[in-house]
């Protein structure tokens, strides 16, 4: 889940504890902050990233896709 609101670029990622132990929480944390890293994005926008159940086995190139994708959808990206 991806949140967008205009502003500096700061990025933050969120992953709760329904992901798993810290151990699965800071990878997922790690890996939606990599591929953010990855995604073109039009303008300063600040995104607030959170973390799903559906991401552990997740590869950063999937999510790159996916967030791509989603980021296609809106109507001002």
């Amino acid at each position: 889940m991806v949140f967008l609101v205009p502003g500096s670029g700061r990025v933050a990622a969120i992953a709760s504890k329904r992901i798993g132990g810290a151990v699965r929480r800071n990878r997922a944390r790690r890996i939606l902050l990599a591929a953010w890293a990855q995604v073109p994005i039009a303008g300063q926008r600040d995104a607030v990233l959170v973390a799903r159940t559906a991401i552990d086995g997740a590869s950063s190139r999937e999510l790159v896709d996916e967030m791509t994708a989603l980021l296609a959808r809106t109507t001002d990206a």
